[in-house]
């Protein structure tokens, strides 16, 4: 199993039918590649889409040219690994030993016996966490 050191951007968009196809499209369209992508209601008829890829320079210059205003840029972990029983909970673990409290997680089989999960926790804790999670 992988565990990455990862970078992301979100940027907040009405939260309305085909919203994230037009962002997925415009990426496309520069021709950035996205290591995960996940979105997710806020508040206000808002949703927020968060942007995981190595080429942040390519999510801003997208953004520019589409009037996108993106947030700051954020850290988490990107895991790959073979699917298996526990497969997460090895990492999550880590973290509960490490008393590293998770902002979030996503994770997801990926097909062929592979999975793929994103973590966040807070800034105050991404050099504790990345230690704990033998992240590179």
């Amino acid at each position: 199993m992988a565990v990455r050191k990862m970078s992301y951007v979100d940027v907040k968009v009405p939260n309305r039918a085909g919203t994230a196809a037009q962002v997925l499209r415009g990426l496309q369209e520069g021709r950035v590649n996205l290591l995960a992508f996940t979105g997710f209601p806020d508040k206000g008829g808002k949703s927020q889409i968060d942007l995981v890829t190595a080429d942040m320079a390519g999510v801003r210059r997208v953004a520019k040219k589409n009037g996108w205003k993106l947030g700051k840029v954020k850290r988490g972990f990107l895991i790959t690994g073979t699917d298996q029983i526990g497969a997460v909970y090895r990492h999550v673990k880590r973290l509960a030993d490490a008393r590293i409290n998770m902002t979030a997680v996503d994770a997801t089989c990926a097909g062929n016996g592979r999975f793929g999960a994103i973590l966040w926790v807070k800034a105050k804790d991404y050099a504790r966490a990345a230690r704990a999670l033998k992240a590179s």
